[in-house]
């Protein structure tokens, strides 16, 4: 027994992916689930529109925030101002009562904002603004899921199913082969990943329909601002899966660097927990994921409408990062590939070379015994 576990300790300190992550994956839960993990919004950022908003900010406490004050606009500029996702609440003001746009895209701080704006309003004294639920009226929970899980199936089919394929080639030892073929490593790259885009494409398609279909989720912006943002998305997710099958040696180590690479994503990306609710050096790290830009792309586009002039951020993040993961994916794909291919071919034309001497002695020999021999037996 005593052999047996030293030698699966020995097997475990060969294998240091594993012990990484048996050790760093622990780590990670517990500060996510600890900073991360919280519904509580304290912090809503809020718009106060109309004659008297001077008046109406003051009055506003905690958690609203307010961020604009602008007496000369209207109830349109405050809708159009949540549409574009500037704000989470816009107050607007008159000559009765002050009106609170709550933007229901946002579910964890609409609810808190119709929960505070209803104490308010039992308090003696006070005065609080009546609150009206926009792009999102009863603050079901659906609406505001189904556009981030459509995120989260590019992350699998991106990540997940790149990388296991990849790897599963290599070790079938096809990728040798295909170095050996005249094929540029670019055709090779793109021959691979082309058919995870294309399946990409036919799940974005179907999740979004059976959604609007099943779940009531409302479409009310373009289908071509969707359309580049899922482009875009899918561009740094191929890229990562590329990248962790070059630094893959099996499919185990595959998956287990995807698994680390989706979780994260996951929990820090707002789809769960609200990004304004987690700490300063955990949201941060949210900023670097590209599954938060697609999200605030997809509910942005299905739920609010909103064009595509007041997506530029999250596309430009998009981009950046699909540039950045993509072209590093391309080169250590061409790096393990053209050597591979080099010494394949080096060995194959040393073979040839070697079949067509031996060929060629083989005739001279031939033609050698069938010469007369002469002198010999004279």
């Amino acid at each position: 027994m005593w052999a047996m576990v030293q030698k699966e300790f020995r097997q475990l300190r060969r294998d240091r992916r594993t012990v990484a992550m048996m050790i760093v994956l622990p780590v990670l839960l517990l500060v996510v689930f600890g900073y991360a993990a919280s519904f509580d919004v304290t912090r809503i950022k809020t718009v106060v529109v109309g004659p008297g908003a001077q008046a109406a900010a003051e009055r506003l406490g905690e958690p609203f925030v307010v961020d604009r004050v602008e007496p000369g606009e209207t109830r349109a500029d405050a809708v159009a101002t949540l549409r574009d996702g500037r704000a989470q609440v816009a107050v607007v003001t008159g000559a009765g009562q002050p009106q609170a746009l709550v933007d229901g895209a946002d579910l964890f701080a609409a609810r808190a904002a119709v929960t505070a704006m209803r104490q308010a309003a039992g308090q003696s004294g006070q005065v609080a603004p009546e609150p009206e639920v926009l792009f999102n009226p009863g603050l079901e929970t659906s609406v505001i899921m189904v556009p981030a899980l459509i995120g989260v199936i590019l992350v699998f089919v991106g990540v997940v199913a790149t990388s296991l394929g990849v790897v599963r080639e290599r070790q079938a030892g096809t990728l040798e082969q295909l170095a050996v073929m005249p094929f540029r490593p670019s055709d090779v790259f793109v021959g691979k990943i082309l058919p995870y885009f294309v399946v990409a494409a036919v799940d974005l398609t179907v999740i979004t329909v059976v959604g609007i279909t099943l779940f009531d989720v409302p479409f009310r912006g373009s289908a071509l601002t969707l359309a580049l943002g899922a482009t875009l998305f899918l561009f740094v997710t191929l890229g990562l899966g590329v990248l962790i099958s070059t630094v893959s040696q099996n499919q185990g180590q595959a998956i287990q660097l995807a698994f680390m690479t989706v979780l994260p994503q996951i929990l820090l990306s707002g789809m769960i927990f609200p990004l304004a609710s987690m700490a300063a050096g955990v949201r941060w790290i949210g900023y670097v994921l590209p599954l938060t830009y697609f999200i605030q792309i997809s509910r942005g586009v299905m739920v609010r409408g909103t064009p595509i002039e007041a997506l530029v951020l999250p596309l430009s993040m998009l981009a950046v990062l699909g540039v950045a993961v993509f072209g590093l994916s391309v080169v250590r794909f061409r790096r393990d590939l053209a050597p591979a291919g080099t010494a394949r071919a080096a060995e194959f034309s040393w073979k040839e070379t070697a079949r067509r001497t031996a060929e060629i002695l083989h005739q001279a020999g031939e033609e050698s015994g069938r010469t007369p021999r002469t002198g010999a037996g004279t």
